[in-house]
């Protein structure tokens, strides 16, 4: 019989998959505890439904992190920190800051998660910060942190 999981099953198939197995197996293991249905044309086009769109939606954030991407390719974002003696940052710039200059002043927005600093912004100066938007899709930005005046 041939049956479509709902759910992945260690040993048998992954969620999404459709695979011949003994008829027993199929209805009394897995339809009997709705990890899969079976494969009749109804269930194969809802399958092949749910393909299609989740391709679409994955093919729809691919191409805005791309836009975003190129928005912000070779960009500066300019920070004004408060400082104490000796030129030292009273605390650190961090990804949430760099994260929110972003998207005021270059119009992207960008999760804090998906910053990755090479270090703590804790003086004034120029540091590059890598902005990850998709899988594969990065840019490189750079970070001024100058005096508040």
């Amino acid at each position: 019989m041939k049956v479509i999981f709902t759910q992945d099953v260690k040993g048998s198939g992954k969620k999404g998959e459709v695979k011949e197995v003994s008829d027993g197996y199929a209805r009394n293991f897995l339809i009997g505890k709705g990890l899969a249905i079976e494969a009749n044309a109804k269930n194969m086009s809802e399958l092949a439904g749910k393909k299609a769109s989740e391709q679409h939606k994955n093919d729809v954030a691919r191409q805005e992190a791309l836009d975003n991407a190129a928005k912000v390719k070779g960009k500066t974002v300019t920070c004004r920190a408060n400082s104490g003696a000796g030129g030292k940052l009273f605390g650190a710039i961090t990804a949430a800051n760099i994260a929110e200059l972003i998207g005021e002043q270059l119009g992207v927005k960008i999760e804090k998660k998906k910053i990755s600093l090479s270090g703590e912004i804790k003086n004034f100066g120029e540091y590059t910060a890598e902005l990850k938007f998709y899988s594969g899709i990065s840019e490189k930005i750079t970070v001024n942190v100058i005096p508040q005046e």
